[in-house]
């Protein structure tokens, strides 16, 4: 009983309590298996929601204007395509050949002229091409970098890496136009986060012409005239598409930086996005779903402040009340930009189509489409965690979250160590092969090189640039992280759980299982539609006498009717108990415990058989009176 004890106040003081077998526990569980059964069609319908805004078709559609843009090149061109840039010149010959043989699809295979719509052009046939694209520069302006005073007489310009102070938006070139004028955009329109830079979303900007031949005439023309300069530090080529057989649009922005140091840089971002997402009958089906995933979030909002105002400050003192508010928190953000994407795209797109010679900006919806998408797979992330907190009835999984609560302040003492080693190593492996490997040219470029290290998923050639400190480096790292510190972080987590499996094992079984009480449900429901005839002997008592079926014993004796409803009573007391039975071993039962509210019971019990067996034994004395004065008054008639 001490052990039993011992056991409980270690497990309790984890944050861990099994959950005891009596009335108001066997319906708290009940209560948890319909929040269970609550949770579950609310996760059923986020999924509906979720997987209902993507499909395989988007990735193929990516792939397909990837090849067409990214990998393809023109014969006369010296074989440039868009990943081979290097320079300015490579960037002309890439937009003067490949560039335009992509946009321009105004003929079949064989010459043939195109059935389509006149004077628009479908890309692979397929996806028309919306209003025009847009070619976009930034530029950055001369003197605003400092030069050492020794090399003043030789550079007489300087042009320092892209930020936002030191653009230039003065006019240029011919400036009699918007690709020599800056333009400035909207306020919302979003920044793109490139190699080098963070470039804002203005600039100077020029429309290539539907037709193939004005378009290169348009480049040929700026490329004579000096468009791309010193000061040039992006370009952006902007342009969408739209696929009537699927329903979706593809948005394409290729990105070419000329940095600082010279040459090119190369980036694209492709995205396959549902704009219109009410046509069908399934998008109205998601449509009642979206509905529903809102009315789901505004009873979890309810719910959560009748417990806040209910336990107060104790509310926030549980883990699982946190992700509860996460999830709501994240739930409400997706929510709001899932309405804000939908106005934007009711109010723009009639605009953005109205216009067949201006570039239509669907990157700007785009944008948010994604950050819907973002916020929703952080929502669905979090509400799949969350089904841990209906399993903790379970003995396996409340082990497990027993563990980890316990060693917790060991893994966080255990991540301090860890981190100074690894950081310790990052900054060195940034000092000495940063200028020299790609993989460790950042500060995070090494911290994510060495999370593949220890994976095993690295080229050490790499690092032989060095060729004395890049193995002392390697060998080091992987002996101190590999063999030393991840086996102590094992051995942490392995240690713990041994002691809380030994915990568990001298605690009383307590445990009900949450399928039995599913199949409990289901039978009672079947009978009340009378789809299943009742069973002899269902009930609460068949439930427990399953669950506890190892502590079932012999009945002492039969009684007579009157003191049938007495020993059933006495027989639920014996069964909570966990008497052991008249033919248990010694062994098993010297392994047995109780707890003190248990061993209360035991004396209660005790205490009646000591009044059945003292009235028992006044039966048997009137009994054996009784007999005496026959005998007595049978030897007196014989006399």
């Amino acid at each position: 009983m001490e052990a039993a004890a011992a056991a409980e106040q270690r497990l309790s003081s984890a944050g861990v309590t099994k959950p005891r077998i009596n009335y108001s526990g066997e319906l708290e569980l009940k209560t948890t298996l319909r929040e269970l059964v609550v949770y579950i069609i609310f996760l059923f319908t986020l999924c509906l929601v979720t997987f209902g805004m993507v499909s395989t078709n988007m990735f193929y559609l990516n792939q397909v204007m990837s090849r067409l843009f990214l990998q393809q090149s023109s014969a006369g061109d010296d074989g440039i395509d868009f990943n081979s840039i290097r320079n300015m010149a490579d960037f002309w010959k890439f937009a003067e050949g490949p560039l335009l043989d992509g946009l321009s699809w105004d003929k079949w295979y064989g010459n043939l002229t195109s059935e389509l719509q006149e004077n628009r052009s479908h890309i692979y046939y397929e996806n028309l091409m919306l209003g025009v694209a847009q070619v976009r520069q930034l530029k950055v302006r001369n003197n605003t970098c400092s030069t050492y005073p020794y090399f003043q007489n030789f550079t007489k310009d300087c042009y320092s890496t892209y930020h936002y102070n030191a653009e230039d938006k003065s006019d240029f070139g011919l400036k009699n136009g918007s690709e020599w004028k800056y333009s400035s955009a909207a306020s919302l329109s979003p920044w793109y986060w490139g190699d080098v830079g963070f470039y804002s979303s203005g600039g100077f900007t020029f429309t290539l012409p539907k037709s193939k031949e004005k378009s290169r005439e348009k480049l040929e023309f700026l490329r004579k005239n000096g468009w791309l300069t010193r000061g040039t530090r992006v370009v952006f080529i902007d342009f969408s598409t739209y696929n009537a057989n699927l329903n979706l649009f593809c948005i394409i922005r290729l990105v070419v930086e000329f940095p600082a140091t010279g040459g090119a840089l190369t980036s694209s971002r492709i995205y396959s996005v549902k704009l219109l997402r009410y046509i069908s009958f399934y998008d109205y089906f998601l449509a009642s779903c979206e509905i529903a995933f809102c009315l789901f979030i505004i009873t979890f909002i309810i719910q959560e402040l009748i417990e806040i105002k209910k336990l107060k400050k104790e509310y926030f003192k549980s883990v699982w009340n946190w992700l509860d508010l996460l999830l709501v928190a994240v739930s409400i953000l997706a929510i709001g930009f899932n309405i804000y994407r939908t106005m934007a795209v009711s109010l723009l797109m009639e605009k953005l189509l109205s216009a067949e010679n201006v570039y239509p900006d669907f990157y700007f919806l785009a944008f948010w489409q994604i950050l819907y998408d973002n916020m929703i797979a952080v929502c669905v992330f979090f509400a799949f965690m969350k089904i841990f907190k209906f399993v903790s009835f379970n003995k396996t999984m409340t082990q497990l979250s027993s563990t980890l609560s316990r060693c917790a302040s060991n893994i966080c003492g255990f991540a301090v160590m860890f981190f100074i080693i690894f950081f310790a190593y990052a900054q060195f492996s940034y000092l000495v092969f940063g200028p020299q490997v790609e993989d460790f040219s950042t500060f995070a470029n090494c911290i994510f090189s060495q999370f593949r290290i220890v994976l095993g998923d690295f080229n050490f050639l790499t690092i032989e640039v060095n060729r004395i400190l890049g193995p002392i480096y390697f060998i080091s790292f992987v002996f101190f992280v590999f063999f030393i510190l991840l086996n102590m972080f094992l051995a942490i987590i392995n240690d713990t759980y041994s002691e809380v499996k030994a915990d568990f094992a001298g605690l009383p079984s307590q445990e009900i299982h949450i399928k039995d009480l599913v199949r409990q449900s289901c039978n009672n429901t079947l009978v009340k539609l009378r789809l299943k005839k009742p069973e002899v002997g269902s009930g609460e008592e068949n439930l427990q006498s399953k669950e506890f079926s190892s502590t079932k014993r012999k009945d002492i004796s039969k009684r007579s009717s009157g003191n049938e409803k007495k020993l059933r009573s006495r027989k639920r007391r014996k069964h909570h108990l966990r008497i052991p039975p008249d033919n248990t071993e010694p062994g098993a039962a010297s392994q047995s415990s109780v707890s003190p509210a248990e061993f209360q019971q035991l004396l209660e019990y005790a205490a009646e058989l000591e009044e059945e067996l003292n009235n028992a034994n006044a039966k048997l004395n009137r009994i054996m009176k009784s007999m005496q004065q026959l005998k007595e008054f049978s030897g007196m008639t014989d006399e």
